[in-house]
């Protein structure tokens, strides 16, 4: 069986530095922007976005030079916003196929995806292309894609496309006169090049694919053989593909110091969709959210939202980020902010046909969001048993959705009701030969008819919790005939009697 023949689409992302820092930032795209990098005074432009560009505004200009311009958006270059689009960017074209190699070079990001073979799942290149194109625009990034059988043609051409066209398709043996009327200076020529070709009058591919290979050679040697070879689309590669780490996070930097919650909920918004349409992408959900914010001062505040089921909900995550902020506020003035996800699997629950209905788990989460809110996190959760003889040993844990179905839960034995008092009350208790023979609890007095015990225990003797107890089971009776069955527990280090459980 005969190899796939080569085919390579090239993902371009012009002026990606502005970009970067654009797609969480909505509210600037209709604005003229640019992004200077440097330290001041020595700021320039280094890239900037096309109505800052139709205002005459070029790469270089200084900080003096563009506050000319009165309605330009000035920000601070972030090379960590620009690794994060660049990871959503290679995670997209992944999704295509998994040999990607980087071809990025200045401020333009270059994706170059070996996709030979994927016609059985995406169908022909101009519907990878299209489908392609369409998730990058849903990530925020404006782009453009060349698909050729020549890698090094698929580039020249992303380069080389117009803002109107964005995908180009370039049949076999096309290669030549598709790239004849590009700019030769899209083969990023050396000046000693560049100004050997002005005085040739060499200006594009195809001039420069006309001309004889053996005379090129001899005055320009291999380095004019290569050239020759890309102006005619016939320069081979050895594919290089990179090995990208799945992870979900999303970073911004903000422009300013931000402390009401409002504002910081209306970037974090923006922050989850990105990170629930690229989970998606790959059938995941997202498990948990952990939030870092940088402070003023260089102090961190992080904050971990794990939900009872990973979900892709929108809603339900930015209430849940709302609520755990608002309990456990930031203490001073936010200056970026990390979304980091754990991925995963998203759960559907089969309910029996004659099972009764559950409550939705986004429903309850929120609920116990806001009972956390209200009564702290270590009042709220299940209650799980220590390994401990103690009364009253158990402690609360995060509330979790079980892994087995309702029918597959053990069956509990039956035993006799039993009301444990949290706290246990205080009682006033009479005895008789080291015996309770009466006691008073909640103003009533109660005559003991019978009493069980008593049992002792200790325990934890080598650390600060040392404890020790005695133990009655009573039947109480009281003046107007009724009774009462009761557990009394006597503290043995400081001699108090506290009621503990009521028998039903």
């Amino acid at each position: 069986m005969s190899p796939a023949p080569e085919l390579y689409a090239c993902l371009r992302a012009p002026e990606f530095p502005a970009q970067a820092l654009l797609r969480l930032r909505p509210q600037a795209s209709d604005q003229s922007c640019v992004v200077m990098e440097g330290e001041p005074p020595l700021e320039q432009v280094c890239s900037l976005n096309r109505k800052a560009r139709a205002l005459g505004i070029e790469r270089g200009m200084t900080q003096v030079e563009v506050d000319t311009f009165p309605s330009v958006a000035i920000f601070k270059r972030s090379l960590a916003e620009e690794a994060a689009a660049r990871a959503a960017l290679i995670e997209c074209a992944s999704c295509f196929s998994p040999r990607v190699e980087d071809r990025s070079a200045g401020v333009e990001l270059l994706l170059v995806i070996d996709i030979a073979g994927t016609g059985k799942l995406f169908g022909p290149p101009e519907s990878l292309a299209a489908n392609l194109l369409s998730r990058v625009c849903a990530l925020g990034i404006v782009a453009s894609i060349a698909v050729s059988s020549n890698f090094h043609t698929a580039v020249a051409l992303a380069k080389g496309l117009s803002m109107h066209e964005q995908i180009r398709v370039v049949p076999v043996g096309e290669e030549a006169q598709a790239l004849a009327p590009l700019r030769l200076m899209i083969l990023d020529l050396t000046p000693v090049q560049a100004e050997t070709f002005s005085l040739w009058g060499i200006g594009t591919l195809g001039m420069l694919a006309a001309l004889p290979e053996v005379e090129l050679i001899a005055r320009m040697g291999q380095a004019g053989k290569r050239l020759h070879q890309l102006a005619r689309g016939e320069r081979t590669h050895l594919f290089t593909p990179l090995e990208p780490d799945f992870s979900l996070e999303e970073r911004i930097d903000l422009d300013s110091p931000v402390e009401a919650l409002d504002a910081l909920l209306f970037v974090a918004n923006l922050m989850l969709e990105q990170l629930i349409m690229r989970a998606a992408a790959r059938v995941f959900a997202l498990a948990s959210v952990r939030v870092t914010l940088s402070l003023e001062g260089g102090a961190t505040h992080t904050r971990t939202v794990r939900p009872a089921l990973p979900s892709t909900d929108r809603q339900l995550w930015l209430k849940l980020r709302h609520l755990d902020l608002e309990a456990h506020p930031p203490s001073a003035p936010i200056l970026a902010v990390v979304l980091t996800a754990e991925p995963g699997s998203t759960s559907k629950v089969q309910l029996g046909l004659f099972s009764p209905q559950l409550p939705e788990p986004a429903r309850l989460d929120v609920t116990l969001a806001r009972i956390c809110a209200i009564v702290g996190e270590e009042n709220a959760g299940r209650p799980q048993l220590l390994d401990s003889h103690a009364p009253g040993a158990f402690r609360i844990v995060p509330f979790t959705v079980p892994s087995v179905r309702p029918s597959e839960l053990p069956s509990a034995p039956v035993r006799p009701a039993l009301r444990r008092l949290r706290p246990p009350e205080a009682v006033f208790v009479t005895l008789e030969n080291a015996r309770p023979a009466a006691l008073v609890f909640r103003q009533r007095r109660y005559a003991i008819e019978r009493a069980y015990g008593p049992w002792q225990a200790d325990g934890e003797w080598w650390s600060p919790t040392l404890w020790g107890c005695e133990q009655w089971d009573l039947v109480l009776r009281a003046h107007d005939g009724a009774t009462l069955c009761c557990c009394l527990v006597r503290d043995l280090f400081r001699n108090e009697w506290q009621m503990a459980a009521l028998y039903d």
